[in-house]
């Protein structure tokens, strides 16, 4: 450890020349990463590559003789490679870079042995398990889309949502949907629409592309940070082959960006028609309730003491007249009866 203070400090040189035998001591180690620039000076017989992390922000400068590159040229857009390679100090200007003494481009085959090994892990994680889907909203109050900048498929989601229900509104985030910052632009509109607490629904959305392209939605810290989400997510990438673990994650796979709109919210249309038919057939069920009950009503009141009242009481005014004089008579009858016994 070098001595210093605010007395004695070090020298620029001294403290980047002791960075530079440190890292010195460092061996070479295999890195791997997208290749997101490759530079090329006309004269000289270096190469230049800016080498991207995969899931983060973050990059370093490989730097290698010519001849290694040509040896694996031509790298596509965002290739993924393994490099072994020395770390360099350049003290004169304070930067760090890898030297490159072997590059490798990471087949598809590889890179599909990989990624299924992840899926295998993740699954035995529960992370792709059906009970911990959550339920999409039947009408969400705003809907989240992360989409690429301009994209075919914004626009088919939000004219599809807007011609199911006319109205509807979103929070829109475009970001990168390939290539090396996909994974963390992605990420960081996640967050933002989790945060706000009107998204009920977020939309993940691209139009397809090649198994390359979709790599950004089977990374690993992608997917983790789907699952921690409790908005409810729908992974609409468009891919029906070798689908990216987004899919596996999300709480709903559509599987264009049209279908997802048909999936987010109802048709307005639809639910106006279900609404009438609902109301007619509560009327045609109230009228077939009201004419029995009429028909109940009528038949009780055709009934001559309904439609007399006085009948039932002139019926028991005449019995009990009846029933009087005939009482009469056979008291009259009975004293008669009486009278005679007695003279007797």
């Amino acid at each position: 450890m070098i001595e210093s203070s605010s007395e004695e400090p070090l020298p620029v040189r001294v403290v980047s020349e002791s960075i530079g035998e440190y890292i010195g001591r460092l061996g070479p180690v295999w890195v791997e990463g997208e290749v997101a620039e490759i530079t090329r000076r006309p004269g000289s017989q270096m190469a230049f590559i800016r080498l991207k992390d995969t899931s983060v922000d973050m990059s370093l400068q490989v730097t290698c003789h010519k001849s290694i590159l040509e040896a694996i040229d031509p790298l596509p857009d965002n290739a993924r490679i393994v490099t072994y390679a020395k770390v360099n100090w350049y003290a004169v200007r304070g930067t760090l870079s890898l030297m490159a003494r072997e590059i490798r481009q990471v087949g598809l085959g590889e890179l599909l042995a990989r990624l299924e090994q992840l899926k295998n892990l993740l699954a035995a994680e529960g992370l792709f398990a059906s009970e911990r889907k959550r339920e999409l909203p039947f009408l969400p109050r705003k809907i989240g889309l992360i989409c690429g900048r301009a994209s075919a498929a914004k626009k088919d989601v939000v004219e599809n949502v807007e011609r199911r229900w006319p109205g509807m509104e979103f929070e829109i985030r475009e970001v990168a949907v390939q290539g090396s910052t996909a994974v963390v632009e992605v990420s960081r509109a996640l967050l933002e629409l989790e945060r706000i607490e009107e998204v009920d629904v977020i939309i993940v959305t691209r139009g397809g592309g090649s198994f390359e392209d979709l790599l950004p939605f089977s990374d690993e810290s992608l997917i983790r940070l789907v699952a921690s989400l409790t908005t409810p997510i729908v992974s609409a990438i468009g891919h029906e082959q070798d689908a990216p673990l987004l899919d596996l994650v999300a709480d709903l796979r559509a599987s264009t960006p049209t279908d997802a709109a048909k999936r987010v919210v109802p048709s307005l249309l639809e639910e106006s028609e279900r609404i009438t038919q609902l109301i007619a057939r509560l009327e045609s069920r109230m009228s077939a309730i009201i004419d029995l009950e009429s028909a109940k009503i009528y038949a009780l009141i055709s009934r001559p003491v309904l439609q007399d009242p006085m009948t039932l009481v002139t019926m028991r005014r005449d019995e009990l007249r009846l029933l009087q004089s005939d009482g009469k008579k056979a008291l009259i009858a009975l004293i008669k009866e009486l009278r005679s016994e007695t003279k007797e």
